[in-house]
């Protein structure tokens, strides 16, 4: 189980930078000299390198030696994310962000993929949800550590992640064994695999759902450090310990997120959460002091907590034997809407210099993706209620 806190280390490195532009981004905007709707695009084109590139790092992947493709990615993420530190110009630090979201998306995967080979088969649970823990851990910790950070020089915190990523790096080349595959194929195909999942009837409505919320979810989330200091006037370090919250509730969500979808089912829990959390979105540039926001941060990552992991649930009813392109896909409908979302936020919040516009958008999005969902789950009782006919 050592190597599995290893991949935790990992996850939280990759989880950190993923997250680290929201508190930074309204310094950032004034170092560059750019206005607020360009600034999202720092935090985009990350998304936009990922999302791109996980189509293709899935099934490449599942055809090579799951090391090498984990160890090239970590290091094409630590010289993108150093040379975000040194980046002279807003358009250099936005292709440099691009490259570090490419890298990341040859990362990540090969941990969900590496897990159930290195593990004994009873411990492959306890494993996928410490490495899960490595991304709740980066918002209650990254982001906090980003700020602190941040408060010596904007350059400091791309520096010490890079750093941090090549000490894994070196640690992972000496304890990480080889993991190639069973039948190397001689010209993998990467279009097949989608082309399969693509043809069963819902697979386009869950990704669509997924895409909404998640387009929703980081309209709001990049712009909260920028909203944080244009009406509170927080710092930059202050943003990021305001921020401390949001993983707190998702680590806790998280844990007990299991017990509560047991009890009143998957789609209800998801549903119901949805709901909340579009409320929770809507109403947060309405109430009237610093300590009502940070409840409503806690309570809204709280539910992101319980009803993320059903979300993937849902997404892993697709096809059960297809689950590292699955999972590729996942990722890039993620970072696809975090693409969308951002810059749409960025536009909306430009415009009317009022944040409750993001969350509006926000909340009319969960709505969307909230009614897709509901249309998936009466569609999985008609088709059961049909099987128990037979």
């Amino acid at each position: 189980m050592n190597r599995i806190w290893l991949f935790f280390s990992v996850m939280f490195v990759i989880g950190t930078d993923t997250f680290l532009l929201s508190p930074l981004l309204p310094l950032l905007q004034d170092q560059f000299h750019v206005s607020t709707d360009l600034s999202g695009w720092m935090v985009s084109a990350y998304a936009l390198g990922y999302a791109l590139f996980a189509f293709i790092a899935g099934p490449i992947s599942d055809r090579l030696n799951r090391k090498t493709v984990m160890l090239w990615g970590l290091a094409g993420f630590i010289v993108s994310t150093f040379l975000c530190g040194i980046a002279p110009s807003f358009a250099a630090m936005c292709l440099f962000r691009f490259a570090a979201g490419v890298s990341a998306a040859f990362v990540t995967p090969q941990i969900w993929a590496s897990i159930p080979v290195i593990v004994q088969p009873s411990q492959i649970i306890k494993g996928m949800g410490i490495a899960t823990a490595g991304l709740a851990a980066s918002q209650m910790l990254g982001l906090p550590i980003g700020g602190f950070l941040a408060s010596f020089t904007w350059h400091t915190p791309f520096f010490v992640l890079s750093a941090c990523s090549l000490i894994l790096l070196l640690i992972l080349a000496a304890v990480m064994p080889d993991i190639r595959p069973s039948e190397p194929l001689a010209r993998p195909s990467i279009v097949n695999p989608y082309r399969e999942l693509f043809s069963l009837p819902k697979t386009s409505v869950i990704l669509l759902a997924y895409f909404l919320f998640q387009t929703g979810n980081f309209a709001s989330f990049s712009f909260l450090g920028t909203w944080l200091s244009a009406d509170y006037h927080l710092t930059v370090s202050q943003i990021g310990a305001a921020m401390l919250v949001l993983g707190l509730g998702n680590m806790l969500g998280s844990l007990i997120g299991s017990r509560v979808s047991e009890k009143l089912g998957m789609f209800k829990t998801l549903i119901s959460g949805m709901l909340l959390m579009g409320a929770l979105y809507f109403a947060l540039p309405f109430f009237p002091n610093l300590f009502l926001v940070e409840a409503g941060f806690f309570l809204t990552f709280f539910t992101a907590g319980i009803i993320f992991p059903l979300m993937m649930g849902v997404f892993q009813s697709i096809a059960p034997n297809a689950r590292g392109t699955i999972a590729s896909l996942s990722n890039a409908a993620m970072y696809a809407g975090t693409t969308v979302g951002t810059s749409i936020a960025g536009f909306l919040y430009q415009s009317t210099q009022h944040f409750g516009a993001v969350t509006g958008f926000t909340a009319i999005l969960f709505i969307l993706s909230m009614t897709l969902y509901q249309a998936i789950s009466k569609t999985g009782k008609r088709q059961s209620a049909a099987r128990a006919q037979m």
